[in-house]
Formats: structure tokens, sequence, C-alpha cells
């Protein structure tokens, strides 16, 4: 029977370090997860894990040495490395070689900058071993290691899923966030402030479509996974597999409607701006056939030629005054009975 403890679990992890592990478990049915350095996770890798024991590596990909360390030591398929290489983003969840290899995002958004920042998480995971790696920390990875000891995972597959219905936790999240400052947006639609309205729903549709982008293939994944499941995954986890996949498309939809919503905020914030850059034109319109009787009377008198009237005409001014006056009470009359018709 494999003792939890090993003979060396007093010495240094010093090889953390070097190996680019970050947490390192071993999960037992009868005991909490035992905390593992990378010598003693190296050394469990070569003996034969009984059924219910799995271990769990969390790899730091900045480590030079974590790649070379993890293939030295532990059955990891070269497809997993392949994807880690090809800086992919996009969500993805495949069976290869009786393992399986799924690559996640954590989706954050901040209320303050309305933007959203994402930290990609590789996983592979099989029978006995699962291997999560990252570049930048994967904000559901720590969540999930504060409650360890009480989530308690009875297989990989647990942990694999627990991960998903936290990224979908996450894009509800997201949606929901967003869907209140969209709220937000549309109260003050009608208000002077159409410029960081713009600027605001421009900012979110980006973000939106960012997130879209790598989890929309998800679910396509997660159901081409249910029709060819590997030979270890139970149907229990396959049921839980199958809701989670419904849910995370309802999401997704929510997220597609609330682009459509942004959408039309965005066209119904141009037409105001079209129809405030029509008024003014209109009113720049008016002044200039306005002002246009005054710029012609004053251009012809104003030439230094023989023969103007009312030259000697002790009411000239007056006079010219009065047409001036007529001929813009006239004119504005004509304007602004055209705008009312």
């Amino acid at each position: 029977m494999l003792q939890p403890v090993l003979p060396f679990a007093s010495l240094p992890d010093f090889n953390n370090e070097v190996a680019g592990l970050i947490h390192g478990y071993l999960f037992t049915p009868e005991a909490a997860p035992q905390r593992l350095n990378a010598r003693e996770a190296a050394q469990l890798a070569q003996q034969d894990l009984p059924e219910s024991y799995f271990l769990w590596l969390h790899i730091n990909l900045n480590h030079a040495r974590a790649e070379r360390w993890v293939q030295d030591h532990f059955s990891v398929d070269d497809d997993f490395f392949d994807e880690i290489h090809s800086a992919s983003p996009r969500t993805r969840l495949a069976h290869q070689n009786d393992a399986l290899l799924a690559v996640l995002n954590d989706v954050t958004f901040s209320k303050e900058e309305r933007s959203t920042q994402n930290a990609t998480l590789w996983i592979w995971c099989c029978a006995h071993t699962i291997v999560t790696a990252r570049y930048r920390p994967v904000g559901m990875i720590e969540r999930m290691h504060q409650h360890i000891d009480r989530l308690s995972f009875a297989e990989p597959d647990a942990m694999l899923l627990w991960l998903l219905g936290e990224q979908e936790a996450q894009l509800e999240q997201v949606v929901r966030r967003s869907s209140q400052a969209v709220d937000a947006v549309e109260e003050r639609l009608l208000s002077a402030a159409i410029k960081t309205n713009r600027s605001e729903l421009g900012h979110l549709r980006r973000m939106l479509l960012r997130v879209q982008r790598l989890l929309a293939p998800e679910p396509a994944a997660l159901f081409r996974l249910l029709n060819r499941p590997p030979k270890w995954l139970k149907r229990e986890p396959l049921s839980e597999l199958r809701i989670f996949t419904e849910e995370f498309s309802v999401a997704l939809n929510d997220l597609a409607g609330l682009m459509e919503r942004i959408r039309l905020l965005q066209e119904e914030i141009a037409a105001s701006l079209m129809e405030q850059s029509n008024r003014t034109l209109f009113l720049l319109t008016v002044i200039t056939v306005l002002a246009l009787p005054i710029n012609i009377i004053a251009g012809f008198f104003g030439m230094n030629v023989g023969g103007i009237p009312l030259a000697n005409n002790p009411h000239g001014f007056l006079l010219l005054v009065i047409v001036v006056l007529v001929f813009t009470l006239v004119a504005g009359w004509l304007a602004l009975r055209r705008r009312r018709e």
C-alpha cells in the first residue's frame, strides 16, 4: 500500500523553483491532499499509484526547465506541449491518447477599467495525473488552491469539471457586470454625456467580442468529447459535463444578446448625434440666409462708383435699414415655415 508520507518529506523543496512547480499535491481518498515538492512528485510518478490516488501539478511555464522536467518525469503527451507552443488562447477540449487536453481562459472583468484581463490555462488530464500549466497567474487555480482541503477531489476529472464550472461562473459574471454597465449607459442615453456613452459602449463591445472569440469554441469541443469520451471517464462526470455544456451555451447566448443590445444602443446614439448635427447645420443655414440681404446690400452700397441711390437723401440710412429688416423677416419666415412642414 502506498504511504502518503514520503521518507524524504522533510527535505527542503529547493528544486521547485528550478522545475517551475507552483503547486503539487497527492490526492488520496482517506486523507487530506498532501503537499508535494518537485522531488517527491517525480518519485511518485515512477510508482504505480492505486486506482483512487492521483497527482496534481501546477507548472509555471516561464521557467526554462519546467517543460523538460515534466517530460522527463511524467508521461505527458507531446501534443500538450505542441498546444502550448502554438500560443493559441482559443478554448479547446479534446480527447488525445486516452487523456484529456483542455485549454481554458481565466477571464476577469474590471469594473473600474471597463476591460477584461485573460490568462490561458493548459490542462492535461489522465486517470492518475492532472497537469495544469500557465504563463500568467490564473485566478481560478488560486481560488481552487485556497479551498483545496475543503474541495478534496476524488478523481482528476472532478478537478477538471470544477475548473470548467469556475470558467462558466466567470463568464456569467462578465455578462452580468457588462449588462449593468449597459443599463447605466441606457439610462444616460438622453443626457448630454453622449461622448462618454459612446466610449463606454465601444470598450464594452470590444471586450465582449474578445471574450466571445476565446470561449465560443468550448461548447462544440465539449459536445465532441461527450460523443467520444475516454475510457477512464465515468458516467457521472459525463452527466455533469453535459449539464455544464448546456449552461455554458446559455451563457454564450446571453453574451451574444448583450452584444446585440450594445449594437442597437450604439446605433441609437449615432442617430442622436446625426440629428444633433442636422439641427446645428440647419441653424447655421438659417443664420446664413438671414445675413444674406445685409451682405448683398452692404456690398452694393459699398462700391465707390457714381449713382448710388439714396446717397443725398437725409433718410437714406433709415430706408435701407427698413429694407434689410423686411428682407430678413421674410427669409426667416420662409425658413421656419419649411421646417415646420
